[in-house]
């Protein structure tokens, strides 16, 4: 028997992995025996599994559930309100859950993304961006090597103003959607951000 499999986690170090990623208590044990003890290399073990279970959920699933929640900011001058969708109830009451929504109304506020994803950009805004990018290019480059410029840069323009496609203000090693991928996936449920809305003092 190897020693990933013969380590015995403490029951204090499984009810703090629990409590810091939410994954349920058989997970965070067995995450920490085949970590060996590391808890850091366990608890990225459950994030990456989170993401791989959330992956798989299907698109029939509906969000239904769920929280609008705020965040002000600012002695009072910047304010954001956010729906965040879940599949039932209980999920919409778990700290974690409620976490993540008040994470997500927090970077709205922060970083103020015009929009929710790709597919909410309406055509005549992306349009003219495709377009001045196609026009910064130097002439005499073969099609493949300018379709893969225009789509680096698109996607570098998607980060900039799409809030899934925006790097996390809090840990900018993942985006927005990969947070939620990464919070569905531990709690077991589909979620989406719906919508969001930030409100500045005096802006129009």
């Amino acid at each position: 028997m190897s020693s990933a499999t013969s380590y015995k986690p403490s029951a204090d170090d499984v009810k703090r992995l629990r409590e810091e990623t939410g994954a349920g208590m058989i997970d965070c044990r067995n995450a920490l025996a085949n970590a060996e003890g590391v808890f850091e290399k366990a608890k990225a073990h459950l994030q990456d599994l989170g993401q791989a279970k959330a992956a798989k959920k299907t698109e029939e699933r509906t969000a239904n559930e769920g929280l609008v929640g705020s965040y002000i900011h600012a002695g009072g001058k910047i304010g954001v309100l956010v729906e965040i969708n879940c599949e039932t109830d209980f999920v919409a009451r778990n700290p974690k859950f409620q976490e993540l929504v008040r994470d997500v109304a927090m970077h709205v506020a922060a970083m103020s993304p015009a929009y929710l994803d790709r597919e909410a950009v309406p055509a005549d805004v992306l349009a003219p961006v495709k377009e001045e990018i196609e026009k910064s290019i130097p002439a005499g480059k073969p099609a493949n090597i300018i379709e893969n410029i225009v789509s680096g840069k698109l996607n570098k323009w998607f980060e900039d103003h799409t809030l899934v496609d925006q790097h996390f203000v809090k840990d900018d090693s993942m985006t927005v959607g990969e947070l939620v991928a990464s919070v569905s996936g531990v709690l077991g449920e589909k979620i989406s951000i719906r919508r969001f809305v930030k409100f500045t003092l005096g802006e129009g």
